[in-house]
């Protein structure tokens, strides 16, 4: 699979099935050949709106060893814990 082929999938929590957007870019480790985390904006990560437009334009990283499963159509990730993914104290969608 190439980047530009993940860029188009979705990213889901498995927790709670929560969508939190597409891969914004990656993280990586160039000496080492390796990717280190998933970068996703602060509004897919549930930071909400402000009146034009997102509220939040940080970034947010999922560590590589959170994601579960790349599949078709979407990324698993686990997101329990993380620092900006607070989805407990949040309503739903």
């Amino acid at each position: 699979m190439r980047i530009s082929e993940l860029r188009m999938l979705d990213i889901v929590n498995v927790k709670d099935g929560r969508r939190l957007g597409p891969i914004k870019d990656l993280d990586l480790d160039l000496e080492r050949g390796v990717v280190k985390a998933v970068v996703v904006s602060g509004l897919a990560a549930g930071k909400g709106w402000s009146l034009f437009g997102n509220s939040r334009s940080e970034d947010f990283f999922i560590p590589w060893e959170r994601v579960k499963k790349i599949g078709v159509d979407v990324i698993l990730v686990d997101v329990h814990g993380l620092p900006g993914f607070d989805f407990d104290s949040m309503p739903p969608l």
